[in-house]
C-alpha cells in the first residue's frame, strides 16, 4: 500500500471540479440531482411532447418509461435508420399503453401515443427530422457511435435530452459532446444521462456513508460486468456492409465502442462516483479467446484493466462475455477500516455491519420519474460532464486493452483516432471492412495505436 498518497486523497477529491473544468472543459460534479437553474416553460402546458431516435430495445423501453410518469407526455415522434425498428416500437408503445390503462395504471392515464405517418422517421437524417417535429424533449438510443451527432443537434435545436450511455466511442467523440453540452448548460435544457444507478436508493446511500468514512480511506475499487455472449444477427443477402453492420451493431467499435464501453460503463462510473474523481491512467489486457467467429466482427470477449487514480490507489476492472464462466455484475470498496458491496448495499466496518434498507426501485424507470417530475417543477438538472467522464474512463480501458500500454488521462483524451464514417449513407463503405475470408480487423496489443491515427507515406 506505500504507493497509496493518503494526503493528495482529500485534496484530489476537493479540486475535482476544478481540476476536471480545466481537462474536459467545463466539468461538473457527479451528482444526478443538482438543481441548475429554472426551465423554461414545456409546450406552454403541462404536456411534454418525446421524440425517440434509435426505437430499438433500449430506445422502445426508454419511451415507455418516459410514458410511465406522472403527468401527460405524448410520444411525439420516432426515428430509426431501419422502418421496422419504427414500426416496432410504435407497435409495443402503443400496446402498453393500451393495456395500462385497461389495467388501471394512474400513471399512462395522461400519457398518448400520437406518432402519425408524418412524424415516423426513416434513415441516417430521421434525427433530425424528429427534433424538428416540434417535441420538447428528445430520448437518444440509438448505437452509441451516433451519440454526439445527435446530441449536438438536439442542443442546438434547443431540446432537453434523456440520452443513453455512453456517449461516444472515441475521444474525438467525447469532446465534441462536452463542447455541446457546454451550450446546453448556457441554454438551461436538461441533460439526463443514462447511468441510472444515481438514481438508485440502495447505491446513493451506500456511496454517501462510504464516502462519509465508513471503511475509512478507500484503497481500491473492484469492479466487475462478466456475463454470457450476446443476441448475433445473420447476414442477409441483399445487405450492404454499411447495413450489416449496423444491425449488429454491438461488434463493431465505431458503432458501440467494444463491451468495456458499452456495458462496463456502469461499473467503472460507480467507482469514479464513490472516489470523486477519474483515473489519471490505466494498463491492462484483453483479447478474443472464445468469441473468435467473423460474425462477433473486432471487440473482444474479455477485458482486465488496473486503473490508477490522482490519489494512487486503483480501481482493478473486469469485463468478459464468455459463456459457462464466473458470471458478476457488481461494485466492491476495500478501505482501511472495512469492505463493501455496493451494488448489494452491504458494508463491514468499524462499527459492524450495515445493509442499506431503502425500499428497491427499477433504476431504469426512476430516473425518468426524476426527469420528468424535476421538469414539471421548472427546475433543470445536467448529467452530462458525468455521462463524459464515465465514457472516457471505459474508453481509456480499451485504449489500454487494445494497446497493451500505460495510457494517460490527459494523452487518451486528446486521441486524435476518430472511428466514425467517412459518410452516413448504406451505400457507403464503413470505417472497418472484412478481409477476403470475411473476418474484420482486431487490436493486436502492442502494435495498436489508439492515440493517433498512424502516418502513411
Amino acid at each position: 500500500m506505500s504507493n497509496i498518497n493518503r494526503n493528495h486523497s482529500d485534496h484530489s477529491r476537493r479540486d475535482f471540479i476544478k481540476n476536471t473544468s480545466a481537462l474536459l472543459a467545463g466539468g461538473a460534479l457527479l451528482g444526478t440531482q443538482a438543481r441548475v437553474a429554472m426551465s423554461a416553460n414545456i409546450s406552454g402546458s403541462d404536456e411534454v411532447k418525446v421524440a425517440v431516435i434509435g426505437a430499438g430495445g433500449r430506445g422502445t423501453g426508454a419511451a415507455v418509461q418516459a410514458l410511465e410518469t406522472a403527468g401527460p407526455v405524448t410520444l411525439w415522434a420516432i426515428a430509426d435508420a431501419f422502418e421496422d425498428q419504427v414500426e416496432g416500437c410504435l407497435r409495443n408503445c402503443t400496446q402498453f399503453v393500451e393495456k395500462g390503462r385497461q389495467e388501471g395504471n394512474p400513471l399512462l392515464k395522461d400519457s398518448k401515443v400520437d406518432v402519425p405517418k408524418e412524424r415516423q422517421f426513416v434513415g441516417f437524417n430521421a434525427y433530425q427530422q424528429a427534433i424538428d417535429s416540434g417535441a420538447d424533449l428528445v430520448i437518444l438510443a440509438t448505437p452509441p457511435g451516433f451519440r454526439p451527432i445527435h446530441f449536438e443537434a438536439a442542443v442546438k435545436a434547443g431540446k432537453h435530452v434523456f440520452t443513453e450511455k455512453p456517449v461516444a466511442v472515441d475521444a474525438p467523440g467525447v469532446r465534441r459532446f462536452l463542447a455541446a453540452n457546454e451550450e446546453a448548460k448556457e441554454k438551461n435544457l436538461m441533460v439526463a444521462v443514462g447511468l441510472q444507478r444515481h438514481h438508485d436508493p440502495r447505491y446513493q446511500e451506500t456511496i454517501q456513508r462510504l464516502q462519509d468514512g465508513a471503511i475509512g480511506d478507500i484503497l481500491y475499487t473492484r469492479v466487475y460486468w462478466n456475463s454470457g455472449g450476446l443476441w448475433v444477427r445473420p447476414r442477409q443477402p441483399s445487405q450492404t456492409e454499411m447495413e450489416y453492420q449496423m444491425r449488429n451493431w454491438y461488434y463493431f467499435n465505431w458503432l458501440c465502442g467494444d463491451h468495456i464501453v458499452e456495458q462496463h460503463i456502469h461499473n467503472l462510473d460507480v467507482s469514479n462516483w464513490l472516489r470523486g474523481m477519474h483515473p489519471a491512467e490505466a494498463q491492462g489486457m484483453g483479447g478474443r479467446q472464445v468469441r473468435t467467429g467473423k460474425e462477433y466482427g473486432q471487440i473482444f470477449d474479455h477485458h482486465f484493466v488496473e486503473f490508477t487514480y490522482p490519489d494512487g490507489t486503483k480501481m482493478f476492472s473486469q469485463c468478459r462475455h464468455i459463456d459457462g464462466c464466473f458470471n458478476e455484475v457488481d461494485e466492491f470498496a476495500h478501505g482501511m477500516k472495512g469492505t463493501a458491496d455496493i451494488g448489494q448495499g452491504r458494508i463491514e466496518g468499524a462499527d459492524g455491519k450495515w445493509r442499506c434498507s431503502a425500499k428497491p426501485v427499477d433504476a431504469h424507470h426512476q430516473e425518468h420519474h426524476d426527469l420528468f417530475a424535476a421538469l414539471r417543477r421548472g427546475e433543470v438538472y445536467n448529467e452530462g460532464d458525468n455521462g463524459a467522464i464515465a465514457t472516457m474512463t471505459s474508453i481509456l480501458g480499451r485504449m489500454a486493452t487494445y494497446s497493451g500500454k500505460v495510457v494517460k488521462w490527459d494523452e487518451a483524451l486528446q486521441s486524435t483516432v476518430d472511428l466514425s464514417p467517412a459518410e452516413y449513407d448504406f451505400a457507403a463503405a464503413p470505417p472497418v471492412v472484412p478481409d477476403a475470408n470475411g473476418f474484420y480487423p482486431v487490436a493486436v496489443p502492442g502494435k495498436t495505436e489508439v492515440l493517433q491515427v498512424a502516418k502513411t507515406s
